[in-house]
């Protein structure tokens, strides 16, 4: 024990942690307001000369198309034309990434009970382009404790990765959704497609922003849905994996706090 009129030692060392650990909080806080606001400025400043480069690249292969019989030069630049605006519509998209997982970083988690099975369906059916697919919801999958709005974000991308990756192959597309309760008061689902796959030990740098496997040509997309899924995961103290082969599909696992 301490002398009469002196702080215990422990109680003392523990006020000073506590500082600490506010004025941490305090700077992690300072530092995502700043970088919400340079991503802000970042894409409001890059748009308008993103829009000029489309605008501009399309009024020019509109000029050069008008030309009767156009020479080899010309059909070259209407070539370089087209890839200026691929290029810029694909940056205006990952803009778009970008500021759609800031915001996710950002906003206040507001933690309810989420009927999952209401909001799988309501994805599903929101999904434009997806009415060849044949799914399978599992009409008992558990709820969980997490935001509504983020967590239907997540399984919006989910879904849509599970269509995108699906499509266009011999075999009709499938898609699996299924839940269960696990150990420690988790919820296991898991979403399952039969597309292209791919090797299991790109697994994990999938969930990193703009990390893609494909060419532009095969998938649409930036690869940016994921790392977007993995932000809400973590804020919820839940985990997001892939497992997959090549050519044989692959299985989304969410492990999320029960309700």
């Amino acid at each position: 024990m301490a002398p009469p009129g002196e702080e215990n030692p422990v109680t003392e060392d523990l006020r000073r942690l506590q500082a600490e650990r506010d004025a941490a909080l305090r700077r992690v806080q300072e530092l995502s307001a700043a970088q919400e606001e340079f991503l802000r400025a970042v894409s409001h400043d890059l748009r308008a000369p993103l829009r000029h480069v489309t605008s501009y690249a399309t009024l020019l292969r509109e000029v050069l198309q008008q030309q009767p019989d156009p020479p080899a030069q010309v059909r070259e630049a209407l070539g370089f034309a087209a890839t200026m605006q691929r290029s810029a519509r694909r940056m205006a998209a990952m803009l778009d990434g970008l500021q759609a997982i800031s915001r996710a970083g950002c906003a206040p988690l507001r933690l309810a009970v989420v009927d999952v099975d209401a909001i799988v369906r309501q994805e599903r059916d929101a999904l434009s382009g997806a009415q060849s697919v044949r799914w399978h919801v599992h009409g008992d999958l558990p709820p969980v404790r997490a935001d509504a709005v983020l967590f239907a974000q997540a399984v919006r991308e989910l879904l849509a990765n599970a269509v995108k990756f699906s499509h266009g192959r011999e075999a009709p597309s499938c898609i699996e959704v299924s839940g269960a309760a696990a150990p420690g008061g988790r919820v296991r689902l898991g979403i399952a497609d039969n597309g292209v796959g791919f090797a299991p030990e790109h697994a994990r740098g999938l969930f990193g922003v703009f990390q893609r496997l494909h060419r532009d040509d095969e998938f649409e997309g930036v690869g940016a849905g994921l790392a977007l899924c993995k932000l809400i995961a973590e804020r919820h103290g839940a985990t997001v994996t892939l497992s997959a082969r090549p050519g044989v599909g692959c299985t989304v696992t969410l492990d999320w706090p029960a309700a």
